[in-house]
């Protein structure tokens, strides 16, 4: 659960700041969105994981909104080094969540921006600027904010796995027991669909997607995330069923019943 921050913090004022730090960022990454741009490639041989200059312009203009703003705030991004690791505040970045369907011109691609207190997500923001789509989560409330008007989202309720919609990005990211466990559910469920990165809780929170499961994620991945989903309705835990800040194992559900269920395949395959 998000932590409870000082009474002296304005969330509501850091959440129209995060705001202006979305709004930063996709001015950035626009401009590249079903262009030509230089991909590289951060793996190196024999594996794929794709940075762009989009990313990386993103990532700049939203760190240099932060400093300028608020010095004293640790920054963690994706593609820079970290600053200010003691700091109280932490903003985790993910300028492009999704690079490979950014560059695939696909707009499932999303802007993650999250504030940590001590280490605990208090307010996140999954932006998909170019259907003018932002999802806010703070103070135990989500939010859709698009055209002009805002929607307070709920997840839906969902009895039981044969009746859930469940995602994963791609499942041949799974290792180990991992895709077993993984196959497990996707056995039992109604429907499943791919690749729609963090967009995916997204729509868990607004009530479309029932369960999202994956693995190998980074902080900068799931940090802006669990404000979202929680503030919606929803669970967000490790395959353990304990923090997922820092990443990892990850399983959301709009529905406690649905994320018991799942769980009864996952803590087989969770890590320690």
């Amino acid at each position: 659960m998000t932590e409870t921050i000082p009474p002296s913090a304005d969330l509501p004022g850091l959440a129209r700041f995060a705001e202006t730090l979305a709004d930063a960022a996709g001015a950035a990454a626009l401009p590249f969105f079903r262009s030509e741009f230089v991909i590289e490639n951060k793996a190196g041989d024999g594996d794929f994981d794709p940075v762009t200059e989009a990313d990386r312009a993103a990532e700049t203009a939203i760190r240099e909104k932060i400093e300028a703003a608020y010095p004293d705030h640790g920054i963690e991004g994706e593609e820079f080094p970290g600053k200010r690791a003691e700091s109280d505040f932490t903003w985790t970045l993910d300028p492009i969540d999704g690079t490979r369907a950014f560059m695939c011109g696909l707009p499932s691609w999303t802007t993650l921006i999250a504030l940590s207190w001590q280490g605990k997500p208090v307010l996140g923001i999954i932006d998909q600027p170019y259907l003018r789509e932002r999802f806010i989560g703070f103070e135990e409330k989500s939010v859709l904010k698009q055209g002009g008007s805002e929607t307070v989202l709920r997840t839906k309720p969902c009895e039981h796995l044969r009746q859930a919609a469940l995602s994963t990005t791609d499942p041949k990211l799974f290792t180990g027991g991992e895709p077993g466990a993984f196959e497990q559910i996707r056995c039992t469920a109604r429907v499943t669909r791919y690749g729609l990165d963090a967009y995916a809780y997204a729509m868990l929170a607004q009530g479309g997607l029932d369960l999202v499961i994956e693995a190998g994620l980074s902080a900068h991945d799931v940090r802006a995330l669990i404000p979202v989903v929680e503030g919606a309705g929803g669970i967000i835990t490790d395959w353990r069923g304990g923090d997922p800040s820092d990443g990892g194992q990850i399983i959301a559900a709009g529905d406690a019943r649905l994320h018991d269920q799942a769980m009864v395949s996952l803590r087989r395959a969770a890590s320690f």
